[in-house]
Formats: structure tokens, C-alpha cells, sequence
């Protein structure tokens, strides 16, 4: 634990830091300020890392976690164990390296800012942050007795599958944005690299159009194959050996490749799921799941479930968390029409201006692009009112919305604390409202867009209680 994993973080904040020193002190841009520079990081460095790590401690008491941290500005984070809503053991290639783990603790007690983790105990032996993980997740009710016992004459432990990722299904990333991201980066990288050689590297292409023309075909399909390959490269080593299970009282998520991470999530802290499908995904018929725990807010990666699969797959699990309230109810023709004026008013309005500017100066071009905009709004309104719905059955309900990203959320009906109905002007004349379901868990409200405003009443009424039959709109 001498080499704390703060090495690299604090390498990132003392970069800044010695520029205007080497600045200052006359360094040149030789190799010898390059290798000055570079001893200087890593001194800085490591005892930054040694100080982190001697001032760090942790103490999980009966009732509590209580982490210490900080040299001069000391800090006490208290996170009581009822707030816990799951744990993850993250093994990166350097802590495997040393033996060691990462225990990552989520809990309904705030966040200590933006971006960062409720609590992270780092650098500790895989034993301990085993039992660490094992200690914080003893409250939840003991399971029943079972009549297998393993060696010793204690209860084995019961564990049941629940999903199980196929490599196969890494052939969906490049469909999937989230997976493009570092590989765009990297490919957009490279083309400047190679646009800043100098001309006795790679000299200037000033051949005929046939040869730019070639030149510009073959970086275009480098450049594609390199985003393909990144994506399924990041997939992986994200995903690779993904496995879920339920373990007694818990839902455990394995995965990673070079960094292994061991997620635990209470299913009694489970008040539903989504599944997730974007433009690319549903042209093949692909999906993913994540779990909404009360408390935990957020979590698209410890609270994911199925990280990319088959819909129908994804579809059978979200089942096997939560009740299906039944297929899913249309929304009135008004909702169409709504859509579809939504999606054509910013060609409509390209369109007048470009009637304008041709009558003026003849720029007919904009007249044709607004043309275009409105026309191919017309599918995107209708892609839109499709992927709208809800349904209320007799233990949960179901509503899904989106065009690009669309996700449908089900929730059992214990998860609603209150709903929100709003109305525009708009929707008031067209006889159509929204309705917010707020819950304690994923973003906090999932909402049915433009539902008739007679159903309101019915719909939340089914969902959650009768309670909720006042909020009809008046």
C-alpha cells in the first residue's frame, strides 16, 4: 500500500504546477528540462501518494463507515450502514499487480461534490475489501434455511443466474454512442498528428483529383474501421466476462477485463429498471438495462444490469425485476399531430426565411433546405409519437418516451413518493397533459408525455393508489 493509487491523479495536478517553474528558472525545451521535468513529477508525485495514503483511514463500526483523509485540511465523512445501497470491488491491472482492491460505497447520504463517489476505501488487501464488502451488506434480512449445506455444515451459498454477456453481442458497440466516444477522440487525434508531419515524413499531396479523391476514400475507411475496432475494443474491456447473478438477498454484476469490478446491489433496494435503446440499437434489435435503487440515484455503470444485448433478452430480465404491467397503451391522435408540428416548426421556419432571402437576393438554396428540414421532420414526428406509451398494472406500471435514446422505465408502484402533472398552453387546448412519476431512485421522475387529459386521473390512480385520482387537470 506504500505506492498509493493517487500517483497518477496527483501527476495530473502538478503538470500545471512546473510549467511557469521551468519557466521561471531559464529551463530550455531540451531533453535535459524533459527529463528534469519528468524526475521532478514522479518525486512530487509519490510523496503526494505516501501523504494521501498516510493520512487516510477507515473504521466500519456497527452503525457506521467512518473515512478520515486529508494533511492540513482534514476531512471526517460519516455514512451510516442503513444508507448503504450497494458496493463495488474494483480490481485495476495495477492493484491486481500488488494484491490489492478498490471498495466503492454507495449511499443515500449526498455526495461530497460533483463527480465524486459517496465513499472510496483505496488500496486495501482483496481479503479485506472482501469482508469489507460482506460487513456493509449484512443488514439486509437473513435468507431462508436450505437444505444444502457445503463443507462444515454451513448453509451453501445459493446463487442464481440471471444474465450472462455473449462476445457476440460486442459487435453491437460501434451502434451504441457512449462506446464511439474514445475512439472518435483517438481517430480525430491521429488525422492531426499526421496533418502536422513535416513534408520530408510524409510529403504534400498535390497529385491529380483521381489521386485526393483516393486519399480522401481510404482515410474515410481507415477512419471508420479504427471507430469499429476502437468500440469493440472499449467494450470489451469494459464488459468483458459479464456475468449477473442473484446471491441470497443480493444482485452481484462481475466484469471487466483489465479492470475487474465485483458490483453487489440489494434487491430489496430495487424498485424497478429501464431498458434503453438507441437509434443504432433498435435497427438490430438491441437494448440495455439498467436497475433503479431507491437512494442511489444515477448510476449508469454500478446500477447497469445488461451493459448491450439482444431486446428480447433485455426484455426478460427487466421482467425478472419487475412485474410487466402489459403491453403498452397508445396516446391520442392530438399527441401525433403535436409531434409532428414539433418536429416540422424549425424547417417550417428555414422555409419562410428562405422565401425571404429569395425574394431579395436569390438565395433559393435556403428556400430548399427548409423544404427538406420540414419534409424529413414529418418521420422523426412520427418516429416520436411511436415510441411513446404507458400502462398501469396491478403491481407497477410502465411508461417510455424518446426518439434518438428511447427508454422505457418500469417501476413497481411502492417506488412513487408523489406525481407532477403539467400542461402547456398547447397541450391544455389539444386536451393533452404530461405526467411526472417522482420516485427515489434513477433520475428522480419518469414521465408520460402528452397523455389525454382524461386519463390522468385513471392512469395515476392504477399506478400508485387511489390517493392519486385528485390529480386530474382542471
Amino acid at each position: 500500500m506504500l505506492v498509493h493509487t493517487a500517483t497518477f491523479r496527483q501527476a495530473r495536478q502538478l503538470v500545471p504546477m512546473l510549467i511557469p517553474v521551468a519557466a521561471i528558472t531559464g529551463l530550455d525545451d531540451g531533453a535535459t528540462t524533459v527529463v528534469v521535468l519528468a524526475v521532478a513529477i514522479t518525486v512530487l508525485s509519490l510523496a503526494a501518494a505516501a501523504l494521501s495514503w498516510w493520512r487516510f483511514s477507515y473504521a466500519d463500526g456497527p452503525t457506521a463507515v467512518v473515512v478520515t483523509r486529508g494533511l492540513l485540511a482534514r476531512s471526517v465523512r460519516t455514512v451510516p450502514n442503513d444508507r448503504i445501497r450497494g458496493v463495488e470491488v474494483e480490481t485495476p491491472p495495477l492493484h491486481r499487480l500488488l494484491g490489492l482492491v478498490r471498495v466503492r460505497i454507495d449511499a443515500a447520504a449526498g455526495s461530497v461534490g460533483p463527480g465524486e463517489e459517496e465513499v472510496v476505501v483505496d488500496g486495501v488487501p482483496r481479503a479485506e475489501g472482501d469482508r469489507l464488502r460482506t460487513h456493509l451488506l449484512a443488514r439486509r434480512p437473513a435468507p431462508a434455511p436450505r437444505a444444502e449445506t457445503a463443507a462444515g455444515g454451513a448453509p451453501a451459498p445459493s446463487e442464481e443466474e440471471f444474465a450472462r454477456f455473449d462476445n457476440r453481442w460486442l459487435l453491437y458497440a460501434p451502434l451504441v454512442g457512449s462506446y464511439l466516444v474514445v475512439p472518435l477522440a483517438a481517430v480525430g487525434a491521429l488525422f492531426r498528428f499526421v496533418d502536422e508531419l513535416p513534408d520530408s515524413v510524409l510529403p504534400d499531396l498535390d497529385g491529380p483529383d483521381l489521386s485526393d479523391v483516393r486519399v480522401l476514400v481510404l482515410a474515410g475507411v481507415v477512419g471508420l474501421v479504427l471507430l469499429v475496432a476502437g468500440s469493440v475494443l472499449g467494450a470489451a474491456l469494459v464488459n468483458w466476462g459479464f456475468r449477473l447473478v442473484r446471491r441470497d438477498g443480493s444482485l452481484v454484476a462481475v466484469r471487466g477485463l483489465l479492470t475487474r469490478r465485483h458490483t453487489e446491489l440489494e434487491i430489496d433496494r430495487i424498485r424497478g429498471g429501464t431498458l434503453s435503446e438507441g437509434l443504432g440499437m433498435r435497427l438490430v434489435g438491441a437494448a440495455r438495462v439498467n436497475a433503479l435503487v431507491t437512494g442511489l440515484g444515477q448510476a449508469n455503470r454500478r446500477g447497469q444490469l445488461l451493459p448491450l444485448g439482444p431486446r428480447e433478452e433485455a426484455r426478460a430480465l427487466l421482467r425478472r425485476l419487475v412485474e410487466d404491467p402489459g403491453p403498452l397503451l397508445h396516446h391520442p391522435p392530438a399527441a401525433r399531430r403535436r409531434r409532428i408540428l414539433r418536429a416540422v416548426a424549425a424547417g417550417l421556419l428555414v422555409t419562410a426565411l428562405g422565401g425571404v432571402v429569395t425574394a431579395t437576393s436569390g438565395g433559393w438554396w435556403v428556400l430548399v433546405a427548409g423544404g427538406v428540414l420540414a419534409a424529413l421532420g414529418v418521420p422523426v414526428g412520427l418516429g416520436r409519437y411511436a415510441a411513446l406509451g404507458h400502462r398501469a398494472g396491478p403491481r407497477s406500471f410502465t411508461v417510455r418516451s424518446g426518439w434518438l435514446v428511447r427508454e422505457q422505465a418500469v417501476l413497481q408502484r411502492r417506488a412513487v413518493v408523489g406525481w407532477r402533472v403539467r400542461q402547456s398552453p398547447f397541450q391544455r387546448r389539444a386536451g393533452l397533459a404530461t405526467v411526472v412519476a417522482c420516485v427515489g431512485a434513477g433520475s428522480g421522475g419518469y414521465a408520460a408525455v402528452d397523455v389525454a387529459a382524461a386519463d390522468v386521473a385513471g392512469f395515476t390512480a392504477n399506478a400508485s393508489g387511489s390517493w392519486a385520482r385528485t390529480l386530474a387537470p382542471r
